[in-house]
């Protein structure tokens, strides 16, 4: 579905793609930072600076005079940096939670910013975070893609490869369900292209969306099926031993993460 570009590839008009150094169980090839770029400025908007690594931040930074530093959602791995590269090249850093901004004031659903040349549409977006957010990019377009209405940066809430954890108690599967359903729209006509925060570029945001939203409404299925077998008060641990069986244990506590959402939507339904 979605294919992988090497570290500092070019990805679309705007963006290149800077992969940060923290390959893992839960960020899969590493955190991707984007740098965007008008075609022909020597400004650009920086997206997700990541973990503090000195080299991963030198190559944001040298990429040419950064204006703004947009965050995703506030998990370390896209916001260690923060400060450090503030320091380093006195960029504003806005987010929607105030206590991730530096001398920028938080974002606003709906706000369209203006920066490097570019113009960059805030999507609140919650669900994988409280503070979730992604951006839209009007205009831009996947090399060698076919996306004629631009793209989006999704952060967490849509993944490059596999599917992204509702971290409960901060996330909610409600507001998460809400905002698949708002990209998907926002996707159609499309297609979209999907700046993700880990794994491969993808061709189609509204696809992405639905294949999502039915990923979802399966393990929702699962989850009432394992309540019917163990009793409706049965615990996050016993429900993720029965939904998640074949889950390594690497991710144990993302998936017991993801149950307590499920549970806490379903529960909240009764």
């Amino acid at each position: 579905m979605g294919r992988a570009p090497a570290g500092g590839d070019r990805v679309s008009t705007f963006a290149r793609l800077v992969l940060a150094p923290n390959a893992g169980p839960m960020t899969l090839d590493g955190t991707n930072s984007y740098v965007l770029r008008a075609p022909g400025s020597d400004r650009v908007v920086v997206v997700d600076p990541g973990p503090s690594d000195a080299g991963h931040l030198a190559a944001l930074a040298g990429s040419g005079r950064v204006d703004l530093v947009l965050v995703t959602h506030h998990h370390p791995d896209h916001t260690e940096s923060l400060e450090t590269f503030h320091a380093m090249t006195d960029a504003p850093v806005r987010a929607i939670d105030p206590a991730f901004c530096l001398a920028g004031a938080p974002l606003v659903d709906g706000e369209r910013i203006r920066a490097a040349g570019l113009e960059i549409d805030v999507v609140a977006t919650p669900g994988h975070t409280a503070d979730s957010v992604c951006f839209w990019l009007p205009g831009d377009r996947l090399i060698d893609g076919d996306d004629a209405r631009g793209t989006m940066l999704t952060g967490d809430t849509i993944l490059g490869r596999g599917t992204t954890i509702i971290a409960d108690p901060d996330g909610a599967l409600g507001p998460y369900l809400d905002s698949l359903d708002r990209l998907s729209v926002l996707g159609a006509p499309g297609p979209v292209g999907v700046l993700p925060g880990h794994g491969p570029v993808l061709p189609d945001l509204a696809e992405i969306c639905r294949a999502y939203l039915a990923h979802r409404a399966e393990r929702l299925d699962q989850v009432r099926a394992a309540l019917r077998e163990l009793g409706s008060d049965a615990s996050t641990a016993a429900v993720t031993d029965l939904v998640y069986a074949d889950t390594d244990a690497s991710v144990r506590t993302a998936a017991e993460a993801s149950v307590r959402a499920q549970l806490a939507y379903l529960r909240s339904e009764v």
